[in-house]
């Protein structure tokens, strides 16, 4: 690291990303298995982001967010595990200050994205199941549109917001940080500078990004077993709680990390799990995300086996 004197204090211009330890016996089988992770993750979401633009049959609301959904999680795993990947095998745990902002940047925009949108999704299963004679009405292309591009519009909005107020900041002691990413606490607990107002704007914003989209979604969710509980076929009951069963694991997953990552108290013995927490909506989320949907999802089963088929014609 090559500090740099600034108004008398050692300015850090490096961080470096304590990530999972620097046993040199775990680099390689650690480097093996997010390779593994990164690899499904970005197959499985890149086939159903194929999918849903080229086989007409998915061309509804609830496809429309899946691909969405799918090209935010391979947006930000592509922007955390390749600095991952490339740590395991070169042993360089450095990114400048910079490049950390960036990646902060980059991973937050899309992670504030995904809150709205899956409460955007929750929305499109509670008026397919509960008002579904009003669904087509309803939840139209222009909705679908307009709801994607709000979600995408809130997260560069809060994390330019969040920027231009980590800019501001000065590091001149401690350096290092125990995540295989840079993520927003860790990067404003190594400032020297005052960090009041920049702490206030990021726990604000995690609070009004996770927490009402979070209760919209149980509140959906609550409104949709309710209705299926009515149903008087149980087949019926059945294919509805199949369609519903994967999107809540998703949203658990999910939801339940970031609060506990972003929201509640950051005590000491609780920010020691904050690197455990972090893992599972950075990398299992987005790698489960392709398997459930495929594997549990007809409709997305059948426009594979249509797409390997029509490649087996050309072929």
């Amino acid at each position: 690291m090559e500090p740099m004197e600034t108004d008398n204090k050692t300015a850090v211009t490096t961080f470096i990303l304590l990530g999972f330890g620097n046993d040199s016996e775990l680099q390689i089988p650690l480097f093996l298995v997010f390779l593994l992770i990164y690899s499904v993750t970005m197959v499985g979401n890149i086939i159903i982001i194929v999918l849903v633009i080229t086989d007409h049959h998915l061309h509804i609301p609830m496809y429309f967010f899946l691909g969405n959904l799918s090209f935010l999680e391979s947006f930000y795993t592509s922007t955390l595990l390749p600095r991952l990947l490339t740590s395991f095998l070169t042993g360089d745990r450095t990114i400048s200050v910079g490049g950390c902002y960036i990646q902060l940047y980059c991973f937050g925009i899309p992670t504030i994205a995904e809150c709205y949108l899956l409460a955007s999704m929750s929305y499109d299963r509670f008026l397919a199941i509960c008002k579904p004679l009003q669904y087509s009405t309803l939840m139209n292309r222009r909705l679908c549109f307009l709801l994607s591009a709000a979600s995408w519009i809130c997260g560069i909005t809060v994390m330019t917001l969040l920027m231009s107020l980590l800019s501001q900041l000065n590091y001149c002691g401690p350096h290092e940080i125990d995540r295989f990413f840079c993520d927003l606490a860790p990067v404003i607990d190594l400032s020297c500078s005052d960090t009041t107002l920049v702490t206030l704007v990021g726990l604000t914003v995690s609070v009004i990004d996770s927490v009402p989209s979070f209760l919209l979604t149980l509140l959906s969710y609550i409104c949709i077993i309710a209705a299926i509980i009515q149903i008087p076929s149980s087949d019926g009951r059945k294919k509805a709680f199949s369609t519903c069963s994967s999107h809540l694991i998703v949203v658990s997953i999910f939801y339940g990390s970031l609060i506990f990552v972003y929201v509640l108290p950051q005590k000491e013995a609780l920010r020691k799990l904050d690197k455990i927490f972090s893992v599972f909506y950075t990398v299992l989320t987005p790698l489960i995300n392709p398997l459930i949907y495929s594997l549990r999802n007809k409709e997305v089963k059948k426009a594979l086996r249509r797409a390997v088929n029509k490649f087996g014609v050309f072929k």
